[in-house]
């Protein structure tokens, strides 16, 4: 019975746990963690001259690009060490935030 029961609650977590994961963030928590890139990149992903815009940008380009500075398969001054501070799901919800933005 014991058995049966903590697998029960197993079952439960790790069912939780997956819908968790798969339900798309509060879109005001989006816009929370790309206001962090406007620093650099400008409000809403529009940079000033001689900076990177982000609106506009392709989800997918974004993604890679950022995935690729959290792995460190691209090095950079700054990037590479601010990509890590996000999961992969905030930087997927974030890429989607960039590129919904006109440019």
């Amino acid at each position: 019975m014991k058995n049966a029961i903590a697998l029960a609650l197993s079952l439960l977590c790790a069912v939780a746990s997956a819908n968790a994961q798969t339900q798309s963030p509060d879109p005001l928590q989006v816009r929370s963690w790309a206001a962090g890139c406007s620093g650099c990149h400008g409000t809403d992903g529009r940079a000033e001259p001689g900076m990177i815009s982000l609106a506009g940008t392709n989800k997918d380009d974004l993604v890679k690009k950022m995935l690729d500075y959290k792995t460190g398969r691209v090095s950079a001054t700054v990037m590479h060490q601010l990509a890590k501070g996000y999961s992969d799901a905030q930087i997927v919800a974030i890429a989607g935030y960039f590129a919904a933005q006109k440019k």
